[in-house]
């Protein structure tokens, strides 16, 4: 079993959002557990569609959280008052010849969007990525989220394949999924947190 991935950098810190609010980000821990489920059942059901797992059901939070401890996945979450407003995650992949690649996923609560917060989460992200080694970082979607897709290319992340039918939703129906990538170095030069 792996050890739970350790940050360089001091977690918590605070960030300033550009409404004026301040909003403290730091790694998930396993007592968030019931934060994060009533974070998910606040997202409209149209994000819930496209999540690849569903974190409105406890046992899957819990594989997420023995993802954690076991040093598969590194997750930080943004508070405003006291509430969960967002979180983004990086994946890390075992396999040996992907292991310099992470997979990244962020949402926000929709009250929260346009405030600069999934921005600097994925900012943080890319710090991260860079002290654990990583040379490139993926995010995956659905070609109907077109504003996902359009949130990443401005990020600098560019399309490297579609595949057809490749994932399901919820309802059992078949989408095409993007698979889009972004080099680590590169990042700082895009973004200023």
């Amino acid at each position: 079993m792996a050890e739970q991935i350790k940050t360089n950098r001091p977690y918590p810190i605070q960030v300033k959002l550009r409404d004026g609010r301040s909003a403290p980000i730091r790694v998930m821990q396993p007592s968030d557990l019931d934060m994060i489920v009533k974070f998910a059942k606040e997202l409209p059901a149209d994000d819930l569609l496209f999540l690849r797992t569903d974190i409105t059901d406890r046992n899957v939070v819990k594989q997420w959280i023995d993802n954690i401890k076991n040093g598969q996945t590194l997750t930080l979450l943004a508070e405003i008052d006291g509430e969960i407003a967002a979180y983004a995650s990086v994946h890390l992949d075992q396999a040996r010849w992907t292991r310099h690649v992470g997979e990244i996923r962020v949402i926000t609560l929709p009250r929260y969007r346009g405030t600069g917060l999934g921005r600097r989460l994925v900012a943080e992200v890319f710090d991260l990525a860079r002290s654990l080694g990583l040379k490139k970082i993926t995010a995956q979607m659905t070609t109907e989220q077109t504003a996902a897709r359009a949130a990443f290319e401005r990020l600098g992340f560019q399309v490297e394949a579609m595949l057809s039918d490749w994932v399901e939703d919820r309802r059992g129906r078949s989408r095409d999924l993007l698979i889009m990538t972004h080099d680590v170095a590169g990042f700082s030069d895009r973004i200023v947190a």
